[in-house]
C-alpha cells in the first residue's frame, strides 16, 4: 500500500504538508534515488530521502504535543540573524523528528503556544477551515467604545479581507489602560493587534490563554513546557477534524 509523500513525511514530524510540498517542488525529496514530483506516492519498502538523507518510512514514534508558555522577547524562528533568543532553546531535544509550532506568537506576545512533532495535526490546527478558537487577554491604551465594539464584532478589512472578533469582554483596568478578553477563530498575522489598530486603539500587552480546548495552566511559568495529556490531544484532533481526514 502506498501513500502520498506529504503524508509520510508529515507523519514523521519533518514539517507541515505545505512545507513538504515546497520541498518536493524544489527537488529536495527523492524516492529510491529519483527526484520526486508533487503528487508522488511511496510504499513502506521505498527509500525516501530529504536533502540526500534517509527519513523514516513506516512505523514512527508516537507524535508528541507540548503546551509551551512563550515569554515576551522570544522569537519563533529556529535561528535568528540578530542573535536573539528563540523559543526552540527551551524545548526538549529530538532525534529523528522536529518540533513544529502551531502558528506563531510575535516577539512581544506571550502565552500559550502548542508545539508538536505531528505535521498533519499542526496543519489542521492552523487551517482557517476549522475555525479553532484562540483566546487572548489584551491590554489596550484607551477604551473600546460601543461603536468600536460593534465594528470589531461585525468585521473590519485586513489585507482586503474581513476579520473580526467572535467575542469581546471587558475585564477591568485602571488609568489609561483597559483589559479585554477576546476570541478569534483564525490565526492571521498579528490579527489581534491589527484589529484594535483598525479602530484607533493600541495594544500594550497581549497574552494568549487558550487554543481550542487547551487552556494555559496558571502553574506553567514563562519558558516552561509540558507534554499534553492524551485526553487533550484527542480533544485537539477532534476539534481539527483530523481523524480520518486527508486535507
Amino acid at each position: 500500500m502506498s501513500e502520498r509523500l506529504q503524508k509520510i513525511l508529515a507523519r514523521a514530524g519533518l514539517g507541515s504538508r505545505r512545507a513538504i510540498e515546497r520541498w518536493i517542488e524544489e527537488g529536495r525529496v527523492s524516492v529510491n534515488g529519483r527526484t520526486a514530483t508533487l503528487g508522488a506516492q511511496a510504499a513502506r519498502t521505498d527509500r525516501i530521502c530529504l536533502d540526500g538523507r534517509s527519513v523514516p518510512n513506516g512505523q514512527v514514534a508516537p507524535a508528541r504535543v507540548l503546551m509551551y508558555h512563550k515569554p515576551e522577547g522570544k522569537i519563533a524562528s529556529r535561528v535568528d540573524a540578530q542573535g536573539r533568543s528563540t523559543l526552540y532553546e527551551d524545548l526538549p531535544r529530538l532525534r529523528g523528528a522536529r518540533w513544529i509550532t502551531v502558528g506563531r506568537l510575535d516577539l512581544n506576545t506571550s502565552g500559550l503556544l502548542l508545539v508538536t512533532t505531528d505535521g498533519a495535526l499542526a496543519h489542521h490546527l492552523m487551517h482557517p477551515r476549522y475555525e479553532i478558537e484562540r483566546e487572548y487577554m489584551v491590554r489596550v491604551l484607551g477604551e473600546v467604545g460601543e461603536s468600536a465594539r460593534t465594528r470589531l464584532l461585525a468585521g473590519v478589512a485586513l489585507d482586503g479581507r474581513p476579520a473580526h472578533f467572535a467575542l469581546i469582554e471587558k475585564q477591568g483596568g485602571a488609568g489609561a489602560n483597559r483589559w479585554y478578553r477576546v476570541v478569534i477563530r483564525e490565526g492571521r498575522y498579528r490579527e489581534v493587534r491589527r484589529l484594535f489598530a483598525a479602530v484607533g486603539l493600541q495594544v500594550s500587552r497581549l497574552m494568549r490563554v487558550r487554543f481550542g480546548p487547551v487552556q494555559l495552566p496558571r502553574n506553567l511559568k514563562p519558558g516552561e513546557w509540558r507534554d499534553l495529556e492524551p485526553r487533550l490531544v484527542r480533544a485537539l484532533r477532534s476539534a481539527a477534524q483530523i481523524d480520518g481526514a486527508d486535507p
